[in-house]
Protein backbone atom coordinates (compact mmCIF):
# COMPACT_ATOMS: atom_id res chain seq x y z
CA UNK A 1 0.00 0.00 0.00
CA UNK A 2 2.83 2.41 0.82
CA UNK A 3 4.35 1.93 -2.63
CA UNK A 4 1.05 2.72 -4.29
CA UNK A 5 0.59 5.84 -2.17
CA UNK A 6 4.11 6.98 -3.08
CA UNK A 7 3.48 6.34 -6.79
CA UNK A 8 0.18 8.28 -6.63
CA UNK A 9 2.01 11.16 -4.97
CA UNK A 10 4.81 11.07 -7.55
CA UNK A 11 2.39 11.01 -10.48
CA UNK A 12 0.52 14.00 -9.09
CA UNK A 13 3.71 16.06 -8.89
CA UNK A 14 4.07 16.85 -12.62
CA UNK A 15 0.55 18.28 -12.80
CA UNK A 16 1.10 20.29 -9.65
CA UNK A 17 4.43 21.53 -10.95
CA UNK A 18 2.82 22.67 -14.21
CA UNK A 19 0.18 24.67 -12.36
CA UNK A 20 2.70 26.06 -9.88
CA UNK A 21 5.16 26.93 -12.67
CA UNK A 22 2.45 29.10 -14.24
CA UNK A 23 1.77 30.69 -10.84
CA UNK A 24 -1.71 29.21 -10.76
CA UNK A 25 -3.42 27.96 -7.65
CA UNK A 26 -3.87 25.24 -6.60
CA UNK A 27 -0.38 24.05 -7.38
CA UNK A 28 2.53 21.92 -6.33
CA UNK A 29 1.17 20.81 -2.95
CA UNK A 30 -2.44 20.19 -3.91
CA UNK A 31 -2.16 17.87 -6.89
CA UNK A 32 0.05 15.19 -5.31
CA UNK A 33 -2.24 15.27 -2.28
CA UNK A 34 -5.33 14.79 -4.46
CA UNK A 35 -3.76 11.76 -6.14
CA UNK A 36 -2.58 10.35 -2.84
CA UNK A 37 -5.93 10.96 -1.16
CA UNK A 38 -7.91 9.27 -3.92
CA UNK A 39 -5.51 6.34 -3.83
CA UNK A 40 -5.73 6.14 -0.02
CA UNK A 41 -9.53 6.08 0.10
CA UNK A 42 -9.69 3.37 -2.53
CA UNK A 43 -7.04 1.32 -0.74
CA UNK A 44 -9.04 1.67 2.47
CA UNK A 45 -12.13 0.49 0.61
CA UNK A 46 -10.24 -2.50 -0.78
CA UNK A 47 -8.99 -3.36 2.71
CA UNK A 48 -12.28 -2.76 4.52
CA UNK A 49 -14.42 -4.57 1.94
CA UNK A 50 -12.11 -7.13 0.29
CA UNK A 51 -14.90 -9.36 -0.98
CA UNK A 52 -17.57 -6.74 -1.63
CA UNK A 53 -17.19 -5.07 -5.01
CA UNK A 54 -20.42 -3.14 -4.46
CA UNK A 55 -19.12 -1.54 -1.25
CA UNK A 56 -15.84 -0.70 -3.01
CA UNK A 57 -17.91 0.89 -5.76
CA UNK A 58 -19.64 3.09 -3.19
CA UNK A 59 -16.25 4.23 -1.90
CA UNK A 60 -15.22 5.01 -5.49
CA UNK A 61 -18.40 7.04 -6.01
CA UNK A 62 -17.81 8.96 -2.80
CA UNK A 63 -14.29 9.84 -3.90
CA UNK A 64 -15.59 11.10 -7.24
CA UNK A 65 -18.23 13.22 -5.53
CA UNK A 66 -15.71 14.73 -3.15
CA UNK A 67 -13.29 15.53 -5.94
CA UNK A 68 -16.10 17.13 -7.93
CA UNK A 69 -16.80 19.38 -4.96
CA UNK A 70 -13.14 20.38 -4.69
CA UNK A 71 -12.93 20.98 -8.44
CA UNK A 72 -16.06 23.10 -8.34
CA UNK A 73 -14.40 25.25 -5.72
CA UNK A 74 -11.63 26.33 -8.08
CA UNK A 75 -14.01 27.48 -10.81
CA UNK A 76 -14.79 31.15 -10.41
CA UNK A 77 -16.79 33.67 -12.37
CA UNK A 78 -15.24 37.09 -12.55
CA UNK A 79 -15.40 39.92 -15.05
CA UNK A 80 -18.12 38.06 -16.90
CA UNK A 81 -15.85 35.08 -17.56
CA UNK A 82 -15.64 31.63 -16.07
CA UNK A 83 -12.10 30.69 -15.07
CA UNK A 84 -10.43 27.64 -13.59
CA UNK A 85 -12.05 24.89 -15.62
CA UNK A 86 -8.71 23.47 -16.78
CA UNK A 87 -7.51 23.41 -13.18
CA UNK A 88 -10.74 21.76 -12.03
CA UNK A 89 -10.41 19.08 -14.71
CA UNK A 90 -6.76 18.63 -13.75
CA UNK A 91 -7.83 17.96 -10.16
CA UNK A 92 -10.39 15.45 -11.41
CA UNK A 93 -7.84 13.66 -13.59
CA UNK A 94 -5.26 13.63 -10.80
CA UNK A 95 -7.82 11.83 -8.65
CA UNK A 96 -8.19 9.34 -11.51
CA UNK A 97 -4.41 8.92 -11.46
CA UNK A 98 -4.62 8.03 -7.76
CA UNK A 99 -7.51 5.66 -8.43
CA UNK A 100 -5.60 3.93 -11.22
CA UNK A 101 -2.61 3.45 -8.96
CA UNK A 102 -4.83 2.10 -6.16
CA UNK A 103 -5.89 -0.64 -8.58
CA UNK A 104 -2.30 -1.22 -9.75
CA UNK A 105 -2.95 0.32 -13.16
CA UNK A 106 0.40 2.11 -13.12
CA UNK A 107 0.61 2.54 -16.89
CA UNK A 108 -2.80 4.20 -16.98
CA UNK A 109 -1.87 6.49 -14.11
CA UNK A 110 1.35 7.48 -15.84
CA UNK A 111 -0.39 8.16 -19.15
CA UNK A 112 -3.07 10.25 -17.42
CA UNK A 113 -0.46 12.30 -15.58
CA UNK A 114 1.70 12.90 -18.63
CA UNK A 115 -1.17 13.67 -21.01
CA UNK A 116 -2.62 16.13 -18.51
CA UNK A 117 0.69 17.99 -18.29
CA UNK A 118 1.06 17.83 -22.08
CA UNK A 119 -2.44 19.20 -22.64
CA UNK A 120 -1.91 22.02 -20.15
CA UNK A 121 1.47 22.93 -21.66
CA UNK A 122 0.95 22.33 -25.36
CA UNK A 123 -2.65 23.39 -25.84
CA UNK A 124 -2.40 26.70 -23.97
CA UNK A 125 -0.66 28.48 -26.87
CA UNK A 126 -3.29 27.16 -29.28
CA UNK A 127 -6.07 28.49 -27.07
CA UNK A 128 -4.40 31.89 -26.82
CA UNK A 129 -3.86 31.97 -30.59
CA UNK A 130 -7.54 31.51 -31.47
Amino acid sequence: MLVRLAVAFALGLPVGWERDHRHLSPGLRTFPLVGTGACAFLLIGQHAFPDDARAQGYVFQAVLSGIGFIGGGVIVKGSGQIQGIATAVSIWITAAVGAAVAYRLYGLGTVLSLTTVAALQLLKPLKEHT
